[in-house]
């Protein structure tokens, strides 16, 4: 394998690796050494170290090394962002899961907008945008990031549910027991008109944006 590859593997390995030992395995410990209060610095910075060698790594590796699935992947690959969007937009707000006051309260209440199709639309957002990368099938340094991204984000939500079971208690129990793992897709249309709104501007800006960053013509703005 080509050792840019390997690289480029070995940096996601340890991205979404130190993702669950830092989230789980390990979290105790440090919070233990260092102190509460200090273990989401600890967190970020580990992360975004190793987030910087997969950009750099990603960069190096070849590109287009795959023969690609033409037109019609692009054209799934544009689509399926659009739910991703949504859920990632409608999971900023009233979301149990994200590390903020109230998350009790929020697990209490009752799942509405894209609640309602699954308790872990931001992680099913992520997974949704590595799905339409993997449709690409373009290259091995996107299959190999994609893969692990969309790994990271499926996973880590089911390991999510164990941790928020032992932070909330019978709230989290209670959040799961009326809300649901797989998403239910049809109500993705009743998520509200907001998420939606805000999921289609996001959707066209970074389309745009994938060209300047990316250098590819991605979404919408391919066609043009």
């Amino acid at each position: 394998m080509d050792p840019k590859l390997v690289s480029l593997a070995a940096a996601n390995f340890l991205f979404v690796g130190s993702h669950f030992v830092m989230s789980h395995g390990l979290r105790r410990h440090i919070e233990a050494m260092f102190g509460r209060k200090f273990f989401p610095l600890i967190y970020s910075v580990v992360s975004i170290v190793f987030f910087i060698w997969i950009v750099m790594a990603f960069r190096a590796a070849p590109s287009g090394d795959l023969p690609g699935t033409g037109e019609t992947g692009w054209i799934i690959a544009t689509l399926l962002l659009i739910p991703a969007m949504v859920l990632y937009a409608g999971s900023m707000q009233g979301n149990p899961a994200l590390p903020m006051p109230g998350a009790e309260e929020a697990a209490r209440a009752e799942p509405t907008g894209v609640f309602a199709v699954t308790r872990h639309p931001m992680m099913w957002g992520f997974a949704l945008w590595a799905a339409s990368h993997l449709i690409l099938f373009t290259s091995w340094r996107t299959m190999i990031t994609a893969g692990a991204m969309g790994f990271l984000a499926l996973y880590g939500a089911h390991k999510q549910d164990r941790k928020k079971r032992a932070q909330l208690g019978a709230d989290w129990e209670l959040w799961q027991s009326r809300t649901h793992y797989w998403p239910r897709w049809h109500r993705l249309f009743a998520a509200g008109m907001l998420p939606w709104a805000i999921a289609l501007i996001l959707w066209v800006f970074l389309s745009w944006l994938h060209m300047p960053l990316a250098g590819i013509p991605a979404g919408i703005w391919r066609w043009f």
